[in-house]
């Protein structure tokens, strides 16, 4: 039979939705947010001149800036004052992860409750400035001599670290303001608003080659199938989850003894989300990245035989689609799974915690022996989770390889974030949804204490 929560859940239409006015304000502010982002990816960056940059850009698609294009929906093509994108939050925000889970002192606020998490989101937004100096100080200096004529040096990179840094810290901001105020993760939907933004143009783009060029069309509808099917993969693993039997013991209380209760301990198989993939394709794409400053374009520099030795290896086996990047990009994303796994769910916590509260697995002690058994269920299904993300991510590199006409834009990474985005935001929906009823209830219902 199905509980309350469920049966409200069937219950949730459009009209329960027309009636949740707090929810709708909620989803206008963060759709308000989110094109405000997306005017800011057209805002170019000042003294940069478009022309000289877009050949630069050409040339350099396949490093490290076409990695960061696609997370920045086209703010890196265009160079907007949002080209960083929120890359320097997220990756502050691992590191203060690791630390957390490492440092005797931030692990003490992590238990502070919420003064000490805003602590930590204070050293949070501390590091991304650091970070958001230093990329956007590269950035600039590398830019340099793309700048309009007339300008000076030093003027042009001081204003673009200021231009650069000040979109980051911005990103930042309204992504807080969406968690606050809005609904979802703030800075996951600007990620996802991104990637989704340029999801028509890349469409457009395939069609048009099908059109022009000798690619079977029966070709493309198989890609479009498989891509869909994909899709549906992802939501299954992402969805699917472990339950470990918990009991509590009968407790004596005033009226009686009450009855032991069961509950459950949720173990998701990809408990590291998409931060193998980000990790992985980022450390990747550095290799071609320092060919692209050092020696120029790649395949230019191939082509002519002016690249050698370790500039001309990299540029041959660190490129997308090659079988070095492929097993290495499979390999990063299996460590950071069990790496970050490890981080973020602690087995001897999560046994000591249920030990003080009197929960038990049935049939194993309370104590190590439950933490041992915690920890050998989660390796198994950190051992699947890899394997599922390293699938994911490898499939379109393999189609790269052999299909190299065909723009697979839509990678494992990119496909990972928009699904897992959509799914949390349509959660969080329905949370509110079923708290809006649930406020209903109880203002319709005729209790004597709201007469007092």
């Amino acid at each position: 039979m199905a509980n309350a929560a469920e049966q409200m859940a069937r219950n949730m239409n459009f009209r329960s939705f027309a009636k949740a006015k707090d929810l709708q304000s909620r989803i206008l502010f963060t759709l308000g947010i989110l094109l405000l982002y997306r005017l800011g990816t057209f805002i170019p960056l000042p003294g940069l001149d478009p022309s000289q940059y877009a050949q630069y850009f050409e040339s350099q698609s396949g490093g490290l800036l076409g990695n960061m294009n696609m997370f920045a929906g086209g703010a890196v093509e265009r160079m907007g004052v949002f080209a960083l994108n929120v890359m320097p939050y997220i990756t502050a925000s691992i590191i203060i992860q690791m630390l957390t889970a490492t440092s005797p002192t931030l692990e003490k606020l992590k238990k502070e409750g919420e003064s000490g998490r805003k602590q930590i989101n204070q050293y949070t937004r501390y590091l991304t400035l650091g970070f958001a100096l230093v990329q956007s100080f590269a950035i600039a200096g590398g830019l340099a001599g793309f700048r309009i004529d007339g300008i000076s040096s030093w003027f042009f990179i001081l204003t673009g670290v200021v231009t650069l840094t000040g979109g980051t810290m911005l990103l930042m901001w309204m992504g807080e303001q969406i968690t606050a105020r809005g609904i979802g993760n703030g800075i996951s939907l600007i990620i996802f608003a991104g990637i989704i933004a340029e999801m028509p143009k890349a469409i457009f783009n395939l069609i048009s080659q099908a059109r022009t060029t000798s690619v079977n069309v029966a070709f493309v509808v198989a890609i479009a199938a498989m891509v869909i099917a994909l899709v549906v993969f992802i939501v299954f693993m992402e969805r699917s989850q472990r339950r470990l039997l918990i009991q509590y013991p009968k407790r004596q209380q005033a009226h009686g003894v009450a009855q032991g209760q069961k509950s459950f301990l949720p173990l998701k198989i990809n408990t590291s989300g998409v931060i193998p993939p980000i990790f992985a394709s980022a450390i990747l794409m550095l290799p071609l990245t320092a060919v692209g400053f050092l020696g120029g374009n790649p395949a230019d520099a191939e082509a002519t035989g002016a690249m050698s030795g370790v500039l001309g290896w990299l540029a041959t086996n660190f490129a997308p689609g090659s079988w070095t990047y492929i097993v290495s990009y499979g390999a990063m994303v299996i460590f950071f799974a069990f790496f970050y796994t490890s981080i973020m769910f602690n087995p001897e916590e999560t046994a000591d915690n249920l030990r003080k509260y009197g929960g038990f697995i049935p049939g194993i002690r309370p104590g190590s022996n439950t933490a041992a058994y915690i920890d050998y269920v989660l390796t198994r299904l950190t051992t699947i989770g890899a394997l599922y993300l390293m699938f994911v991510c490898i499939l379109p590199e393999l189609l790269r390889r052999y299909f190299p006409e065909i723009p697979f834009y839509i990678g494992g990474t990119s496909l990972l974030i928009v699904v897992s985005v959509t799914m949390d935001t349509v959660t969080q929906i329905q949370s509110h949804l079923i708290a809006h009823q649930y406020e209903g209830m109880i203002k319709k219902s005729k209790l004597g204490g709201r007469k007092r």
